[in-house]
């Protein structure tokens, strides 16, 4: 083991404490969320909705590295927001976050397999992978909410957008739209 390569991963890591989440910041919510606050959101919400679907076999190891991994590569990358990706090829964030994430997980006796994870839950190719997805946008939605609670404006775009997803999990379209009932 590489401890200098593992005390800058460490180090390094930190950035997301302070970096904020783009699109709330672009929209002119004040004090945005890092987006550190966001994925301890999401490996909460993931951890509530294990235990809320017991009997589906989730693996919680799993769903925790996936939620925890999820936006590991904006330390490098940033948190590139939306209107930014979409000029972007296809294809080419994902390979940059695929390099990022290897890079980073390098010094690390588990990066194949975190990078393994980390993939599962790109290509939602297991049902950790689905319900960590799910966990994202849910997690998402309710910081809007608290943000118009809290009379922030101008969000409507983030629950149009979300009215389109996917759900993966029953209950999270259930919860999503029970938090959508709350707006203000």
């Amino acid at each position: 083991m590489d401890k200098d390569a593992l005390i800058d991963l460490i180090v390094e890591s930190t950035t997301l404490k302070w970096m904020p989440r783009s699109g709330w910041q672009m929209r002119g919510v004040p004090d945005a969320e890092s987006v550190a606050e966001h994925s301890f959101g999401v490996a909460f919400v993931a951890l509530a909705l294990v235990d809320a679907l017991q009997g589906e076999g989730l693996d919680l190891e799993k769903v925790l590295v996936m939620a925890l991994l999820h936006d590991l590569a904006e330390v490098r990358l940033t948190d590139l927001p939306g209107l930014a990706v979409r000029l972007l090829p296809e294809g080419v964030k994902g390979q940059a976050e695929a390099a990022a994430i290897d890079d980073l997980l390098a010094p690390l006796a588990a990066a194949g397999r975190w990078k393994a994870l980390w993939q599962e839950f790109e290509d939602r190719s297991s049902a950790e992978g689905r319900l960590v997805r799910d966990a994202d946008k849910l997690e998402m939605m309710c910081q809007c909410l608290r943000y118009e609670q809290a009379g922030s404006r101008g969000l409507s775009e983030f629950w149009a957008g979300t009215d389109q997803l996917q759900w993966h999990y029953p209950l999270c379209a259930e919860l999503y739209a029970l938090a959508k009932q709350r707006r203000p």
